[in-house]
């Protein structure tokens, strides 16, 4: 399954997944209901879809741990969104903008599109 046949929800599953790992250092569908603001048969209907895709695995006491190709896919989305906000930031939108309207961009934008963007902005740096 490629990048594009996954998802936006999906990638967004397997981004908090690894955001959640990165806080608290485990991984509970309570906990991915309460951060993505959805319910908990939701995350159940997700969890089930992505670990028979062989994205994670779970535990017999709940605990969700990615796959490598769970996490390849999170770390590469959960990348894009740190850059575009601080891309965004950068050119003096409000954070919580920032945030909202990289959550927006981070799945769709072509790799063509982000490198070229993340060139531009290492220019910007460099000149400062």
């Amino acid at each position: 399954m490629d990048k594009r046949s996954l998802g936006k929800s999906s990638e967004d599953y397997l981004e908090a997944m690894l955001m959640l790992k990165e806080e608290r250092g485990y991984v509970r569908s309570v906990d991915i209901a309460e951060h993505l603001g959805v319910s908990k048969p939701s995350v159940s209907i997700a969890v089930k879809k992505l670990k028979e895709n062989g994205y994670l695995e779970m535990d017999r006491s709940g605990f969700i741990t990615l796959t490598e190709s769970g996490h390849e896919i999170a770390e590469r989305i959960y990348t894009r969104h740190k850059t575009l906000t601080s891309f965004f930031e950068m050119l003096g939108v409000d954070p919580e903008i920032a945030q909202e309207d990289a959550c927006l961009v981070e799945h769709d934008l072509s790799e063509e599109t982000f490198s070229a963007l993340l060139k531009h902005a290492a220019e910007i740096v460099d000149k400062k």
